[in-house]
C-alpha cells in the first residue's frame, strides 16, 4: 500500500502503542512517473490527416500538455492536436510531481508542413575557383531550394515545405531548425526590407536580381555561425538608410548592411552593389569570422562619410578572384580591413579612400584611414589591386599592428610574391598619423623628436614576384619596420616628401627591377645594412646633400654592401664608407632618355633616367662600356624604366672613376655623414 504519509503501529509488552507519524525532515524516495511520446519527432501535413505521437501514461497521472509555438499547433487537455500553419513546434506533457512521483516532462519535436514539397531536390552550383576548398561551392549539396520574392505587396515565399520562414511585410526571418543544406533565393524589389537568418547548418543565399532597402539596419543579416555562401546572379542593390539605428537585441550584432557571424564566401556571375549611407560607422559588408571573394562576383561597395569598412572580416579576407570595386569615405575607416591577414591571390579590385584622420576613444589615438589595413600581415600571390587614399594621415596599404599578438606583439611577414599592386597616397601627417604607400609592421619608441630611441619593432616584407608601383606625395612610399628583402619582380616607388624605400632593419636586394626616386630624402634607406647582390637597381635622390641615392645607417654601424652581380644605377651620391666588390663608374647619359650598359660584347641592360637626370653612377657585372640615347625595342620592366633585350643604337661613352660620397656621377648632394 502506498500511503501519502506514513504511520506506525508499535506494540510494547503487549500493549498497543500510539501511532507515529515520521520526522517530517524525512523525504521518501519518488519514483519515475513513467510516461513518454512513441516518438521524438514527427512531421505532419497540414492538409492531410496525421498519425501523431502517442503519450504512453504507466500509472494514468495527470498531465498538462503544451505547445511552444501556438501559432503552428495548439494541444487541447484531452491531447487532441490542431494544425493552424506550416512551421516547427514543441508538444510537451508535463506532470507536477507529488510524494510518490517526481516532477517530469516528455516532449516532442513536431514541423507541419503543407502540400507538395516544391523546394525539395539536390541542388549544385558549378566550381568558384577553388574546387580544393571547402569555400568552392560546387563541394556542398543542397536539399531544399526556397525562394523569396520581394514586392511592394509583401514578401512572397515558396519551397518553405517546413515553415522555417515567417514574413512581416518584407521583412524576413528564417530559422532552419533542421538538418537541410538550403539554398535561399532572394529576388524583386522592396524599398523596406530585409532577410534574417537563423540555422545550424550551411547555407547559400543567391541573389537573383533583387533590389532592397532596410531603412533599420542590415538588409542581410546572418545570424548562423556556420559557412555561407553568398550566390551573386543578374544585377543586386542593397542600401541601408541615413537614420538607420542598426538596433539589436540579447547577444546579436549587425555591423554592416552584409553582416555575417559565419564565414562569408562570395561567388557568381552578376553584380552587386552596397551602398553603406547610415550614421552609425557600419560598413558594406562584414564578417565575424572570414570574408573569401571566388571567381565571378562584380561587387561595387560605398560606404559614405558617416559609415564604416568597405569589407571587413575578423579572421581574415581573402581574394581569390571576382571585381571588387570599393569607395570608402569616412575618416579613419579602411577599405578593406581585418584582425588578421589580408591574401590577394586573384581578381581586379580597386578602392578608393578619401576620409581623414579621427579620434578613437576606445583607444584612446588619432587614426588615420587606408586602402587595405591587415592586424597582422598582408599577402599577395596574384591578381591586380589599385589603392589610391587622397585622405589626410592615410595610407594604401598598412600590415601589422602592435596589439595583433597581445603577449609577443609579433606579427608574421608580409609578402608579393605575384600580382600588381598599384599604391598612390596625396594626403598629409595630422595628429601624428603619417600617410604611407606601403606600411608593414609597427615601432615603439622613448622620447620625442630627433632623440626618440626604438625600443621595440617587427614585420617583414618580401617581394619576390609581380609588380609594385607606388606613388608617395608626402611620405615614405614603402616603408619596412623590420627586414625588406626584395628578390624578384618588379619594384617601383617614387616620393615626394620623404623617403622613396626605408627600411627600420636591412635592405637586402638579391634579384628583380627596382626604381627608387625620392626628390626630398633618400631614395633607399636602411637603418641596418643596405646590401645589393643582384637585380637591377636605379636610386634616385634630387634633395641633395645630407641625403643620398643608397642610404645604410652608418652612425649605427651598418654599411652599404654593393656586391657581385648587382646592376646599380645611382644620381644622388652613395653612402660613405660603401663597401664594392664591384668597380663603381660614373657615366654622362642623356636625361629622360634610354642610355645602356655594355659588357664588352653586348649589352647587359638599358635604363630610362627621368628629366633633370644625367650624371649617375653606375656599376654591373664586367661592365665595361655606357651608351647614351639607345633604343629599347625590347620588353620594359619596373614601369617601363628596366630593359634587357632589344637595346640598339646609341652612342657610346666613356666610363669616368667614382670616388663616392657625392663624388664624380654622384649628381648634387653627394651624401654627408650618414646620408640622413
Amino acid at each position: 500500500m502506498r500511503l501519502a504519509a506514513l504511520f506506525i503501529l508499535i506494540s510494547i509488552s503487549g500493549c498497543q502503542g500510539d501511532l507515529i507519524e515520521t520526522d517530517d525532515s524525512i523525504t521518501p524516495t519518488q519514483e519515475d512517473p513513467g510516461f513518454f511520446w512513441s516518438a521524438s519527432a514527427y512531421v505532419a501535413n497540414i492538409d492531410e490527416d496525421n498519425s501523431f505521437p502517442v503519450l504512453t501514461n504507466t500509472y494514468g497521472l495527470d498531465v498538462s500538455y503544451s505547445s511552444s509555438n501556438t501559432t503552428v499547433a495548439t494541444i487541447a487537455q484531452d491531447g487532441k492536436i490542431t494544425l493552424l500553419s506550416t512551421g516547427s513546434t514543441t508538444i510537451s506533457a508535463t506532470f507536477a510531481g507529488n510524494g510518490t512521483y517526481k516532477t517530469a516532462t516528455a516532449s516532442y519535436s513536431l514541423v507541419v508542413t503543407n502540400g507538395t514539397d516544391e523546394g525539395a531536390g539536390n541542388y549544385s552550383f558549378a566550381s568558384t575557383g577553388d574546387s580544393s576548398s571547402d569555400d568552392d561551392i560546387s563541394n556542398t549539396v543542397f536539399t531544399r531550394l526556397i525562394r523569396i520574392a520581394y514586392s511592394s505587396g509583401g514578401a512572397t515565399v515558396t519551397g518553405d515545405h517546413f515553415g522555417y520562414v515567417t514574413v512581416n511585410g518584407n521583412k524576413v526571418t528564417v530559422s532552419n531548425t533542421g538538418d537541410e543544406c538550403i539554398v535561399y533565393e532572394l529576388s524583386g524589389n522592396t524599398s523596406n526590407g530585409s532577410f534574417k537568418l537563423y540555422s545550424a547548418r550551411k547555407q547559400a543565399i543567391l541573389l537573383n536580381g533583387v533590389s532592397i532597402t532596410n531603412p533599420d539596419g542590415a538588409v542581410i543579416d546572418n545570424q548562423s555561425g556556420k559557412r555561407t555562401f553568398l550566390m551573386v546572379e543578374g544585377s543586386n542593390t542593397l542600401a541601408d538608410g541615413t537614420s538607420a539605428a542598426y538596433s539589436t537585441s540579447n547577444d546579436e550584432d549587425m555591423k554592416a548592411v552584409i553582416f555575417s557571424e559565419g564565414q562569408l564566401v562570395i561567388s557568381g556571375g552578376g553584380s552587386l552593389t552596397v551602398n553603406a549611407i547610415n550614421k552609425q560607422e557600419k560598413g558594406c559588408i562584414t564578417s565575424d569570422d572570414y570574408i573569401r571573394i571566388m571567381d565571378g562576383p562584380s561587387l561595387n561597395l560605398t560606404s559614405s562619410s558617416s559609415a564604416g569598412h568597405g569589407i571587413k572580416g575578423k579572421d581574415y579576407v581573402q581574394l581569390s578572384g571576382g571585381n571588387l570595386t570599393i569607395s570608402v569615405a569616412a575618416a579613419k575607416k579602411k577599405g578593406i580591413a581585418s584582425d588578421d591577414y589580408v591574401l590577394v591571390q586573384g581578381g581586379t579590385h580597386n578602392i578608393s579612400v578619401t576620409g581623414g584622420v579621427a579620434y578613437d576613444s576606445e583607444d584612446a589615438e588619432y587614426k588615420g584611414t587606408a586602402g587595405i589595413k591587415a592586424d597582422n600581415y598582408f599577402g599577395m600571390t596574384g591578381g591586380t589591386v589599385s589603392i589610391k587614399n587622397t585622405g589626410t594621415g592615410g595610407k594604401g596599404v598598412h600590415a601589422g599592428s602592435y596589439d595583433y599578438d597581445e603577449e609577443t606583439h609579433s606579427v608574421s611577414d608580409s609578402y608579393i610574391s605575384g600580382g600588381e599592386l598599384t599604391v598612390t597616397t596625396s594626403g598629409k601627417e595630422v595628429n601624428d598619423v603619417s600617410c604611407k604607400g606601403i606600411k608593414i609592421g609597427w615601432v615603439t619608441k622613448s622620447g620625442s623628436g630627433e632623440r626618440a630611441k626604438v625600443t621595440g619593432s617587427a614585420g617583414n616584407l618580401t617581394i619576390s614576384g609581380g609588380s609594385v608601383v607606388v606613388s608617395a606625395a608626402s611620405s615614405e612610399g614603402i616603408e619596412c619596420k623590420g627586414i625588406l628583402t626584395i628578390s624578384g619582380g618588379e619594384t617601383f616607388v617614387t616620393s615626394s616628401g620623404d623617403d622613396a624605400i626605408n627600411s627600420l632593419g636591412e635592405m637586402d636586394i638579391t634579384g628583380g627591377y627596382v626604381y627608387a626616386y625620392s626628390s626630398q630624402n633618400d631614395a633607399m634607406d636602411a637603418n641596418g645594412d643596405l646590401k645589393i647582390s643582384g637585380g637591377y637597381v636605379m636610386a634616385i635622390c634630387t634633395k641633395g646633400n645630407p641625403e643620398v641615392a643608397l642610404d645604410a645607417n652608418t652612425e649605427g654601424g651598418y654599411k652599404l654592401y654593393i656586391q657581385s652581380g648587382a646592376t646599380v644605377v645611382a644620381y644622388g651620391g652613395l653612402e660613405n664608407s660603401y663597401s664594392s666588390s664591384q668597380t663603381i663608374y660614373s657615366l654622362s647619359g642623356t636625361a629622360g632618355s634610354w642610355n645602356a650598359l655594355h659588357n664588352g660584347s653586348s649589352y647587359s641592360a638599358a635604363f630610362k633616367l627621368p628629366a633633370g637626370v644625367s650624371s649617375v653612377a653606375v656599376t654591373a657585372p664586367s661592365l665595361s662600356n655606357g651608351y647614351k640615347s639607345v633604343n629599347v625595342e625590347g620588353a620594359t620592366y619596373c614601369n617601363g624604366v628596366w630593359a634587357t633585350s632589344g637595346i640598339t643604337g646609341g652612342s657610346k661613352v666613356s666610363l669616368g672613376s667614382y670616388s663616392g660620397g657625392g663624388g664624380p656621377g654622384g649628381g648634387p648632394g653627394g651624401g654627408g655623414p650618414g646620408g640622413h
